[in-house]
């Protein structure tokens, strides 16, 4: 409720499954329930802007957190309204590890009067086993959660009061945040699985069990260049450390590490007997980052490590081949051509065997791994960046580690059905399930077949369902579903999905065919996809009162969007200046070398340069809490011309984080990075991320460096390129400060005694004493400074040619104006912190 005369922000939570199918989204305004319709993304994305500039009711739905599936609601609540949401979806459970899970969000942030999870399960093969917990769950509460289970069907209650759900006795906050989770598998023999049947629609549930485990042959290709350095490598460590713990006797393995080359662990892939995972242990623990990332030529040779193996009987006849990528960058050395390395890649492979790629982070392009993925019959992921990194390479692992079937094909009367899905597939794992559906054409069908062919371990299997449609129309019945013909449903879900992966790899003409087939059938069955967004409205004739948008973004998509800068222009008012187009955002020194500080309020920017002589070290930055410490060496020009001013840039810049042992050093050739004695390095000439705990950089090629501390330090250190043969100037750099949340109020240095607000007045603004000039008084820190209006360049955007920015220039290396004197922050080595604040 926004009892406030102005409109209002408000955020929620919700999550659902797979992509996220909202078949009925209602937001209740005012007592009036307005449903959601479906429409293309760009036309339902149009409507809510349209909304939120005219300031009403609004909603806004987006992917957050680690999964595709949970969905943040934000909403604009116009003056004087109430909304309501109900937020009702449906989602096709995936079977992973040997059960099912189904996950419900617990977070109300606050007491709720009448809180219940009530979960009602049905199931025509039977519930072998059911498990419920919750993160928040305590001693307290286990008894709340109630469960029973009778054969084909389960209910699952928790009802907690509000004083169950008080984090304390007296206290108003609730101890309820956190995952409800609960996990089942149905009862399953070496069958055929089961098949749904309503209004002429099918879908067959296949998973079999009690099935020896085929051979597998599998070639992990690990990526070891410098942005792997330090967490990511350790956890990779970790990882593969357990998963050679669980391979299997029978299985064959090889490992292959590259970064700007690659090196094979063997020449050939070996049986897993103890003394080589032994061996393979000390293999691993010796890995270590360095280098750039060269994709292409390990992964040709994986292919080929296969190809030997088979072409010489080392593997069995009866076996799955598979490649494991793991790597967390784009490829810079050797081929970096994606598209040129995805065709190598599949003729290499040539339909043979199976390559899996596993993207560490987000710095990592998606979706060429996935394209390459796709093309040989494997399946691209994501591996987020957390302290559970490990353990999500191990869980992947864990899906493709037991095949038990090959060639699996799966025929359905013949001329009896149409438009069937996905029917045939090179493997089924342990603990997975495949999904098939599709129409019934012939009305008249008394028997519904359905035929399955497959290898094991050991011969050829073939199993055949046999089921009258009325009797199995009979047994779907006895479970009403709130949505109705579940089945078409199910059908058309499949064949989106199928027809969104489909377009991945496909030229741009079949590609528009399968994205407009994959639209009509989301805008039909009322499905939020990437192609489409809900959008909740009101009836014509009161369209003006709201909208709610719900979108679908792709795995691809990153989660946040690149940060846009604005410089402000001023005009002159009444004697004063005033910013009229917003107003300058960062803390930065570039050129020769001009300081240019961002003054908020009054929303200004104030600038000054230091005249320095090439070689002095000035300290940017020191921060005795953090241990952060930014220095910068000045350069001067090739030659100093008769009578005239030596011009001096920055050319090197140190910096250091004491906090985690490391150092950087960043010239205009290179950066190095130090973690005690171990030194890394990176040139310009390639694109690179390395990432820590709390520490991250980020090299975009010949453009820039991104130095983050956690989520509140951000700083930039751009690259200037001046021609070779210049016979005066030389390369620089320049530093900018984008965010300084984290730094103490002790921050000293050059940039650094601005991380925080002073006190700055401007007045008495008159004709310069340079003609077109404007000066002003400026008093700051006790002193009273003539200041002059004039420009800085900001070259974040604009490389070559830099964006104005408007600023009051404090003469006389800014005495006055920073603590001290310059010479102050004249320091020894480009490691050198200030220990004293200059007076």
């Amino acid at each position: 409720m926004n009892q406030q005369r102005d409109r209002l922000g408000l955020r929620t939570m919700n999550r659902g499954y797979c992509i996220l199918i909202l078949c009925s989204n209602a937001r209740i305004i005012d007592g009036v329930v307005y449903v959601g319709v479906v429409k293309e993304k760009e036309v339902a994305k149009q409507q809510y802007q349209q909304a939120v500039a005219r300031g009403q009711t609004a909603g806004l739905v987006k992917v957050t957190g680690r999964k595709m599936e949970k969905f943040k609601v934000s909403v604009n609540i116009a003056a004087a309204k109430k909304v309501t949401f109900e937020l009702v979806y449906e989602e096709l459970l995936k079977r992973k590890l040997g059960k099912y899970e189904m996950v419900i969000r617990v977070k109300p942030e606050q007491l709720v009067q009448h809180f219940q999870i009530d979960v009602h399960l049905f199931e025509p093969q039977g519930i072998a086993f059911l498990d419920v917990n919750a993160t928040f769950l305590t001693n307290d509460l286990m008894p709340i959660v109630k469960k029973t289970l009778t054969g084909k069907k389960a209910h699952i209650s928790f009802t907690p009061t509000l004083d169950q759900q008080s984090a304390c006795t007296s206290c108003q906050n609730t101890g309820l945040d956190g995952d409800f989770i609960m996990t089942y598998d149905v009862d399953r023999d070496l069958s055929a699985g089961n098949i749904a049947i309503v209004n002429g629609y099918f879908v067959h549930h296949f998973g079999p069990a009690n099935l020896p485990r085929v051979p597998k042959n599998v070639v992990f290709v690990i990526d070891q260049s410098g942005s792997m350095m330090f967490t990511k490598m350790f956890q990779t460590k970790e990882a593969l450390h357990k998963i050679l713990d669980d391979l299997n006797t029978e299985d064959n393995f090889a490992f292959i590490s590259f970064s700007s080359s690659f090196r094979k662990w063997k020449n050939s892939l070996i049986r897993a007997t103890t003394a080589n995972v032994v061996e393979a242990h000390k293999y691993v623990s010796e890995l270590h980052a360095g280098g750039g990332t060269n994709i292409n030529d390990p992964l040709l040779e994986a292919a080929k490590l296969l190809d030997d193996a088979h072409n010489l009987g080392q593997v069995p006849e009866r076996s799955v081949s598979m490649i494991i990528l793991l790597t967390d960058g784009d490829p810079n050395s050797g081929e970096s051509n994606p598209t040129k390395i995805q065709s190598n890649v599949k003729y290499a492979i040539n339909n043979k065997y199976n390559l899996y790629c596993l993207g560490f982070g987000y710095d990592v392009k998606y979706s060429f791994l996935e394209k390459m993925s796709i093309e040989n019959s494997g399946i691209a992921r994501r591996i987020y960046e957390d302290s559970d990194a490990a353990l999500q390479l191990q869980g992947f692992y864990n899906e493709v580690a037991n095949p038990l079937l090959l060639n699996v094909e799966l025929q359905y009367s013949q001329n009896a059905v149409s438009d069937v899905t996905r029917s045939t597939f090179k493997q089924y794992y342990d603990g997975s399930e495949i999904v098939v559906a599709g129409r019934i054409a012939d009305n008249d069908l008394d028997m519904f077949v359905a035929d399955i062919r497959a290898q094991d371990a050991n011969s050829n299997i073939t199993m055949t369902y046999e089921v009258s449609m009325s009797e199995v129309d009979n047994i779907t019945q006895q479970q009403q579903y709130i949505f109705g013909d579940f089945t078409e449903r199910m059908w058309a879900y499949l064949t989106i999905q199928q027809l969104l992966q489909q377009r991945i790899s496909v030229g741009s003409e079949e590609k528009k065919l399968l994205t407009d087939r994959a639209r009509e059938l989301a805008l039909k069955y009322n499905f939020v996809t990437p192609l489409t967004s809900m959008i909740v409205t009101k009836p014509e004739e009161q369209m003006d009162q709201g909208e709610f948008l719900a979108e679908k973004p792709v795995e691809g998509d990153r989660p946040h969007q690149a940060q846009k800068y604005h410089s402000p222009s001023h005009s002159r008012i009444s004697g004063s200046y005033h910013s009229t187009s917003g107003s300058y955002h960062s803390t930065s020194v570039d050129s020769d070398p001009h300081f240019l500080i961002a003054m908020r309020p009054p929303n200004d920017a104030v600038c000054f340069n230091i005249d320095e002589k090439p070689g002095v070290i000035l300290n940017l930055v020191t921060d005795p809490v953090t241990g952060f410490v930014v220095n910068g060496e000045l350069i001067g020009d090739k030659k100093i011309e008769n009578n005239k001013k030596v011009n001096t840039y920055f050319g090197k810049f140190g910096l250091v984080y004491n906090k985690m042992e490391l150092r950087m050093e960043i010239t205009t050739q290179e950066i190095k990075l130090f973690h005690g004695a171990d030194i890394t390095r990176f040139p310009w000439s390639a694109t690179a991320t390395s990432t820590h705990a709390g520490f991250a950089i980020t090299i975009n090629k010949e453009r820039n460096l991104i130095v983050t501390m956690g989520v509140d330090v951000t700083f930039v250190i751009l690259l200037h390129r001046v021609w070779k043969n210049h016979p005066l100037h030389q390369d620089f750099l320049g530093f900018y400060t984008l965010d300084n949340h984290r730094f103490s109020s002790q921050t000293l240095g050059l940039l650094g005694q601005f991380y925080h607000p002073i006190d700055a007045e401007v007045f008495n603004i008159r004709p310069g004493f340079d003609q077109g000039k404007v000066d002003a008084t400026m008093f700051v820190k006790g002193h009273k400074l003539t200041v002059t209006r004039g420009n800085q360049k900001d070259y974040r955007l604009d490389p070559k040619h830099g964006t104005d920015v408007p600023c009051w220039f404090v003469h006389n290396s800014g005495k006055g104006f920073i603590d001290g004197n310059h010479t102050d922050y004249i320091v020894s080595t480009l490691f050198d912190p200030i220990n004293i604040k200059p007076v």
